[in-house]
């Protein structure tokens, strides 16, 4: 198993990101500003950077919102405004958006003369614990979810709970799925909070502690793990199912939110990890019984078994044609590349859609 320690990524909390996204920016010796929004994030949350001075000479770059467009043809046009509003190596970029744009966002900045530097701020709850977190950047291809990308830290997260007031139930539901799957990989008293939650009338100020316990756990098994050569595979628990969910919605023209996809993921592979890693059932239906009431509902019969199957042989954590995932063996007891044989996935896919 190989362990790497790497560099603390700086994520700051706060209630002020205009006045910390200034100072943050005064940090750096920097040309050139530009600011990378999709149409969304334009209108609900570029406003509220607006007491950060350097706004005011920044070139806004506006994308298309979703999943759908987390591509190479947006990439590209990403890469063509930085060049026509002559971008240099001593440019930054801010990336204000959701996980479509800082992973996007970061990947272009990366790859952009070789890389120049770039600043996430997540206005999602799944960006805030997850995608603006911990280096990953990339875009989908083929129709395969995050196939392109680099391990690149931004230079700075931001983090303004504020921003989560702009999110619609679905969307800030989607987010706590990670959280979910960094409970259930740390430790029983976070899940226990985490499942005890009201999503449906939250209360800000516990959220922003489940929140910050979230950064935590995924910052800790990144700082052991950058390049996810072992235990920053227990970050994967729920998405080798969930990914090929979410890619089989996209082939069906009715994409489904990144968060909904890794929850029921994460069903399916709870039941593999009761059945092949001894995972406690009470725990299992616990989940389980959290996914039923919080998550859209997944449409798929089995008919489409053999193509969930081929969409999870892409996987970025298999190897020599066999079919690996993360599971568990208890709350906080992570099993890595456990083989999954075909019979087995498909009882899963049973238990997700019938369990």
């Amino acid at each position: 198993m190989y362990f790497c320690i790497m560099e603390r990524q700086d994520i700051i909390f706060t209630s002020s990101v205009g006045q910390v996204l200034a100072e943050s920016l005064n940090l750096l010796s920097y040309d050139k500003l530009f600011v990378l929004v999709d149409t969304t994030t334009r209108d609900k949350c570029l406003p509220l950077l607006q007491n950060c001075s350097a706004m005011g000479k920044a070139s806004v770059i506006v994308i298309h919102p979703d999943d759908v467009h987390k591509n190479v043809d947006t990439l590209c046009k990403v890469w063509e405004q930085l060049s026509c509003g002559s971008a240099s190596r001593k440019s930054v970029l801010v990336n204000l958006g959701g996980g479509m744009v800082t992973d996007l966002g970061g990947f272009a900045a990366s790859a952009f003369k070789r890389g120049i530097k770039f600043i996430n701020i997540p206005t999602t709850l799944l960006a805030m614990v997850d995608a603006s977190v911990g280096g990953k950047t990339g875009v989908n291809f083929l129709g395969l979810k995050n196939e392109i990308g680099i391990f690149n830290n931004a230079q700075v997260v931001l983090v303004d709970m504020a921003f989560l007031a702009t999110l619609d139930a679905d969307n800030l539901n989607s987010g706590y799925a990670e959280m979910l799957k960094h409970g259930l990989i740390s430790d029983a008293d976070h899940w226990k909070r985490l499942v005890n939650f009201d999503l449906d009338h939250p209360d800000w100020e516990i959220l922003r502690g489940l929140v910050e316990r979230s950064v935590e756990v995924k910052q800790k098994v990144v700082l052991e793990d950058p390049k996810e050569a072992g235990i920053r595979k227990a970050l994967n628990f729920g998405h080798t199912l969930g990914h090929a969910f979410e890619s089989l919605a996209m082939e069906q023209g009715s994409p489904i939110l990144h968060g909904h996809a890794v929850a029921w993921g994460m069903v399916g592979e709870l039941y593999l990890s009761r059945i092949l890693c001894g995972f406690p059932s009470d725990v299992m239906q616990q989940a389980v019984s959290f996914v039923r009431e919080n998550y859209s509902v997944l449409h798929f019969d089995c008919k489409k078994y053999d193509r969930i199957y081929e969409l999870m042989t892409h996987d970025k954590k298999n190897a020599n044609g066999k079919i690996y995932a993360t599971l568990l063996s208890g709350i906080g007891q992570v099993v890595l590349d456990q083989e999954l044989q075909k019979e087995v996935i498909f009882e899963a896919l049973d238990f997700v859609r019938e369990g």
